[in-house]
């Protein structure tokens, strides 16, 4: 790619081979010879396969944050819609090889891995200004409170999913929060959703 410094390459047919083949036994060898690359370059830019495999969460999660401004519905949609819209967006089963990845990442950063702890930097605040803008911006009282409560809520019933495969009880479940969020703001007087 003309214009793509060899780091981000890289990462993008990094990011392109997991999101196909996986983790599990995934060699940085293994994995730099599906690349066109070498295992040193990859330690190189990237520190080791932890690093690497952080730095392919970060930009996944960087990617979907991009694209809320585009599947957020117009400010004119009810703000249910806007939720429904994200979940539709962000539930979709070809998202699923790329959310293995995050909650299996995310879990070893949270027991202290070595090389995986820096995705817990702004594993959460990444996520709260543009989200809680959104919210606001819907007509939600408090926006970020809502915020966080919409991204503990969307990857708990992500991981239900992965786990269950069961797509219409996590709909039912994403509906239920919806209809909450629904009745706080009706219950502050805000705009019917």
């Amino acid at each position: 790619m003309a214009g793509v410094n060899p780091r981000e390459r890289l990462l993008n047919a990094a990011i392109d081979h997991i999101a196909h083949r996986g983790i599990s036994d995934l060699s940085l060898r293994e994995l730099a010879a599906a690349i066109g690359s070498s295992h040193r370059m990859l330690i190189h830019h990237f520190g080791g396969r932890e690093g690497l495999l952080v730095a392919v969460v970060q930009a996944v999660e960087q990617r979907q944050r991009d694209l809320l401004d585009s599947i957020v519905p117009d400010p004119t949609a009810s703000p249910g819609d806007a939720m429904r819209a994200w979940w539709k967006h962000i539930s979709d089963e070809s998202l699923w090889p790329n959310e293995r990845l995050f909650f299996e990442i995310y879990g070893q950063a949270l027991q202290g891995r070595p090389g995986t702890v820096e995705l817990l930097d702004g594993i959460i605040d990444a996520w709260l200004e543009p989200s809680a803008s959104i919210f606001t911006q819907l007509g939600f009282p408090d926006g970020p409170a809502a915020a966080r409560l919409g991204i503990a809520v969307t990857r708990g019933l992500l991981l239900d999913l992965l786990a269950t495969g069961d797509h219409d009880a996590v709909d039912r479940a994403m509906e239920v929060h919806i209809a909450a969020l629904e009745a706080a703001m009706r219950a502050n007087g805000g705009a019917e959703v």
